[in-house]
């Protein structure tokens, strides 16, 4: 399964831009940022950019307490825990070597969440779009380009190091042993390409956030304006429709058009988000819904076969459905009264909890199944991830983000 912000699993989320003003805010070195960089809103005669909202719509109301959306900080860890649950409750596998028995027959009662729970990765994938399109307006190739290094790589190393230790420690659960040229390679982030496994199954949401990354890029390349964004959005849906129908194998790999929609969907919610209603906003956000809609049945269909249960695509559907709702509400402000602090500590674990959940949590269920009940062992284990996760965030993912960011600030060496 991630983001993973990444990716959408970081600390998040958009300020609040008038159209027509500056977006307040700057992006922490380690973190996902709190606010679009400043930069004027796109004048465009036939497009939103040099009207104000309606009363009501868009970032007039989306006040929120030091311009942060704290409710997609929530979000992402209510997406990144459904995800766990998913990984531990019915996915089989190691989870199932993990309790001594079926994952699924564990706790019966949960089936229905368990069952659904990787919905939570294109759940991620929704937001991701809405954060980064957010993040990037006002950026630099080169800001953009270090902002989603310093985001992605030190949790990410640090998760692979711990996975790797402790399963060497304790090889009880996934007992295969990778080269060390495998686990280097998985470092870059780029192994799946080259056709090496994962350290951690989870990590496959990597590739598709850090293609997501490198197209968008180019927006940022000529500037990021509503025009701009939306010519985007358009071209990405109607490539990867293309693509799907042409079945071209490096247009597949590189408009990944089985999770486009998503992406796509999310950038439309921001563009909702930053400058109210327009018909060209909902109709990104709505193509989208209908081809997300085709995606998630088919999608059902095959982790009902991955897990062997009997999935149902009108579930998987309306899940879908109720995700972009919220995002809708995320957009219109409607969670704005959601100004909890606590929850920008709950964004900040979503990433590292993600990295770190499947493998080692699988080991903290082994060493539990046979003293506690079986809920009590689930508990303990989320709790146990939750404080990982934290650790990770604190004393390396912060540093090390810091550290990484300073390196890349350094002048580049003058060319010849």
């Amino acid at each position: 399964m991630s983001t993973l912000d990444t990716s959408p699993w970081g600390r998040s989320t958009a300020g609040t831009a008038q159209p027509g003003t500056a977006a307040p805010g700057t992006v922490p070195a380690d973190a996902v940022p709190t606010g679009a960089p400043a930069a004027a809103a796109p004048v465009e005669p036939s497009l939103p950019g040099q009207r104000r909202p309606a009363h009501g719509a868009g970032p007039a109301r989306a006040a929120t307490r030091g311009g942060r959306l704290y409710a997609l900080d929530g979000l992402r860890l209510l997406a990144a825990l459904s995800v766990l649950v998913f990984h531990y409750m019915a996915r089989g596998g190691s989870a199932s070597k993990a309790w001594g028995q079926q994952s699924r027959s564990v706790l019966p009662g949960i089936e229905p969440l368990a069952d659904y729970g990787w919905l939570g990765v294109e759940f991620f994938f929704i937001i991701s779009g809405f954060v980064i399109c957010m993040s990037c307006w006002g950026r630099t190739p080169g800001q953009f380009f270090r902002s989603r290094l310093t985001r992605l790589y030190p949790a990410y190393w640090v998760a692979i190091g711990l996975i790797v230790v402790l399963q060497e420690i304790f090889p009880v659960v996934v007992t295969r042993r990778m080269s060390l040229h495998d686990i280097l390679l998985n470092l870059t982030m780029l192994h799946e390409p080259l056709g090496v496994a994962h350290v951690d199954g989870v990590f496959w949401t990597l590739w598709v956030e850090m293609r997501f990354y490198l197209i968008f890029a180019l927006v940022v390349r000529l500037g990021v304006t509503y025009r701009s964004t939306a010519v985007f959005c358009g071209l990405w849906t109607v490539g990867s429709v293309l693509t799907q129908v042409s079945h071209n194998v490096l247009l597949d790999n590189l408009l990944v058009p089985k999770y486009s929609a998503y992406f796509i969907a999310g950038i439309g919610f921001y563009l909702i988000h930053r400058f109210g209603h327009h018909a060209l906003s909902w109709g990104i956000v709505g193509i989208s819904w209908l081809i997300a809609q085709e995606r998630v049945i088919a999608e059902t269909d095959r982790f009902g076969k991955m897990i062997n249960a009997p999935l149902s695509g009108t579930v998987g559907a309306t899940v879908i459905t109720v995700c972009f709702v919220v995002m809708a509400g995320v957009a219109l402000g409607w969670f704005s009264r959601l100004n909890w602090r606590w929850l920008t500590t709950a964004g900040a674990l979503t990433y590292p909890l993600y990295l770190t959940h499947e493998h080692l949590g699988h080991l903290v269920i082994y060493g539990l199944r046979d003293q506690f009940p079986p809920g009590v062992v689930l508990a303990v284990t989320t709790v146990a991830m939750l404080l990982l996760a934290w650790l990770v965030h604190r004393l390396a993912e912060r540093p090390l983000a810091r550290a990484m960011k300073r390196a890349l600030e350094k002048p580049l060496p003058p060319s010849v």
